[in-house]
């Protein structure tokens, strides 16, 4: 019989076996314990805009048809409110698809590419599928993305890209515009940078880096999965030189996008009186957070973002808060690189949700406590 390991390409023989992320279904599968506390994806609680819900509703008897595979209707809609043009748009499956495709466009084998350690790691699933180099820059001692390192890392070892999410994930920590701008200037002319925006609708707008074109180096990436409720539809977008979108025509799956997500977030993205509701009661989230960290001692990091990282102190009592949360059905996550791994990330819930995890997680604190954890 063919033996089929010898069949995959060498890069794909050389790669580990893993994954981005453990997903709670499989946490519940592996250890029988059942979630009633989803506060670890950075998942909107709120969920989906109910006139997006209402007009996916209406469009469920179409679902024997292909979604329009070039996602106009809601690519001129990004287009107008962006004011930016049509060609400068491209839809996929979510900011995951997104970067796989930018990965591929332009990342060839032994190619460098330069990103914060402990950053969001699917988009260094996608350069090492490809065969790419990751170049690490440690985050700040103050938990955020070190740009004058990064730009200087990108300089010495000639990055093809970098990789700057702002907010930031697992800190939701976030650079106003002007900073973010000092930033580009510092890097090498042939540097492209992807700006990985999926929580920027809870940053402040004003401060914000334009969305602009002047330089086709950027490539701004931002999704319906955060602030509008719509993780599990799979769609987001990215806002690029027209010459980006016109070459991701050539390797992208054209039906990709379902219809219902298609055109739930046509209806998601004129429901602004939600997105106003789901980006103030975050806010409120956030702050009583910080507050309930600050009772047992803990310190929350800044957050622009849905989630708030709470500094514990080390890296062992971050895995002992995780997995004794966990066994009481409390779902949360924690970065996977020191110094980050010494705290915990936890999505804002709904008032509910808050009020519940602010019952439970004092008590898992104290009795890890109690048991000599540290």
């Amino acid at each position: 019989m063919t033996d089929l390991q010898n069949q995959f390409t060498q890069l794909i023989q050389q790669l580990p076996k893993s994954v981005p992320f453990v997903a709670p279904e499989a946490l519940e599968r592996q250890t029988g314990v059942s979630v009633r506390l989803r506060l670890g994806a950075n998942e909107s609680s709120f969920g989906p805009s109910p006139k997006a819900l209402a007009a996916m509703e209406a469009h469920l008897a179409e679902q024997a048809w292909y979604g329009d595979p070039e996602n106009y209707d809601l690519r001129q809609a990004l287009a107008d409110r962006h004011q930016v043009p049509f060609e400068s748009i491209a839809v996929g499956c979510g900011i995951d698809d997104l970067l796989g495709l930018v990965v591929r466009l332009f990342v060839e084998p032994g190619d460098v590419i330069v990103t914060s350690a402990g950053a969001y790691p699917t988009f260094n699933y996608h350069v090492t599928g490809h065969g790419g180099r990751l170049h690490f820059v440690p985050y700040t001692a103050d938990f955020k993305n070190d740009l004058p390192a990064l730009a200087q890392a990108a300089r010495e070892v000639m990055a093809k890209l970098v990789y700057l999410a702002n907010p930031d994930n697992p800190t939701g920590s976030y650079y106003e515009g002007s900073e973010v701008a000092a930033f580009l200037a510092q890097l090498p002319e042939s540097c492209l940078v992807i700006l990985d925006e999926a929580y920027i609708e809870f940053a402040p707008s004003d401060s914000a880096l334009p969305l602009s074109l002047d330089d086709p180096r950027v490539i701004r990436m931002r999704t319906f999965s955060k602030a509008y409720g719509m993780a599990g539809a799979r769609i987001g977008y990215l806002i690029a030189a027209p010459d980006v979108v016109a070459a991701m025509d050539k390797v992208r799956l054209h039906f990709g996008v379902a219809r219902l997500a298609q055109v739930g977030a046509l209806a998601a993205l004129g429901d602004g009186e939600f997105l106003s509701y789901v980006i103030a009661e975050t806010d409120r989230g956030r702050r009583e957070y910080a507050e309930l960290a600050a009772r047992l001692g803990y310190r929350a990091l800044p957050s622009r973002t849905n989630f708030v990282a709470i500094d514990v102190g080390s890296e062992a009592m971050a895995r002992q808060l995780v997995d004794r949360l966990f066994a009481q059905g409390v779902f949360i996550r924690m970065p996977g690189v020191a110094p980050l791994s010494r705290c915990i990330r936890v999505t804002v819930g709904t008032p509910a949700q808050r009020d519940e995890f602010a019952r439970v997680f004092p008590e898992v604190v104290e009795e890890i406590l109690q048991r000599g954890g540290v």
